[in-house]
């Protein structure tokens, strides 16, 4: 059975560099994206004239319609999922919580939560050998800002964060009969655009002495981590959290 892998978000950052891995490793791959198709596009030829069977797809994580029909399109184009990887997610402005409206709330739990459940609901029902699949592997691109609470900057995404956490042991438990297996990596401050959409570019460089490693981590380096829990050497790892953080 050919390995297909869903990367969510998979245009940038830990998203393109997980996708460039999981096509060197044997993978038919799709990105999906939201709104940076042109880079997209460009990651899947690329990866395409690399000799690796390649798709660039555009779907809302946040919106249970778009999800289906790109499951529906995976199916079509390379076969039904066997990884997945829920890599997209949002943050906003820094900012303090007393400051925060709800809409904002409501974006980001929508994305960075909602999102990989519906993603995981519609994995599952490819993978599970409940209903004839061959089994698969999903990790969830989680934070350290779990763990550490985001304070002053992200609360809401450090929160969105945590569900994300509580997600990845309780479907782990849930569908471990079932042939899958659910982890996730927990990347500390990585060298990705993200920040830009905090108002902080250059944020890596402001907090990369608090780190023990004393430096940022490449997206790279992430993507390594999520390819191994996808792998076969990690065949008795599941509900677990290995985190990408130089020690933070």
């Amino acid at each position: 059975m050919e390995k297909v892998i869903l990367v969510t978000g998979g245009s940038r950052g830990i998203g393109a560099a997980t996708a460039r891995l999981a096509a060197q490793r044997g993978y038919a791959v799709c990105l999906n994206y939201l709104h940076n198709k042109a880079a997209a596009q460009a990651l899947a030829e690329s990866l395409s004239q690399a000799g690796a069977r390649a798709i660039a797809l555009s779907a809302d994580v946040a919106v249970e319609a778009e999800v289906v029909r790109l499951f529906e399109q995976i199916d079509a184009a390379l076969g039904p999922v066997t990884a997945l990887v829920n890599n997209a997610g949002i943050l906003e402005q820094q900012m303090r919580v007393e400051a925060m409206e709800v809409a904002r709330w409501q974006r980001v739990l929508a994305t960075n939560v909602i999102g990989p459940f519906v993603c995981a609901r519609e994995a599952i029902r490819r993978m599970s050998t409940k209903y004839g699949g061959q089994g698969g592997a999903i990790v969830n691109v989680s934070s350290r800002a779990s763990v550490l609470g985001g304070a002053n900057e992200y609360v809401d995404y450090a929160a969105s964060k945590g569900a994300l956490d509580s997600f990845t042991i309780g479907l782990a438990h849930e569908v471990a009969q079932d042939g899958i297996r659910v982890n996730a990596v927990r990347p500390g401050v990585i060298y990705t655009d993200i920040h830009a959409s905090g108002g902080e570019p250059q944020r890596v460089e402001r907090v990369k002495a608090g780190v023990p490693m004393k430096r940022g981590g490449q997206p790279g380096e992430v993507a390594e981590a999520i390819l191994w829990l996808l792998s076969e050497e990690a065949s008795f790892v599941t509900g677990t959290f290995l985190d990408v953080s130089g020690g933070r």
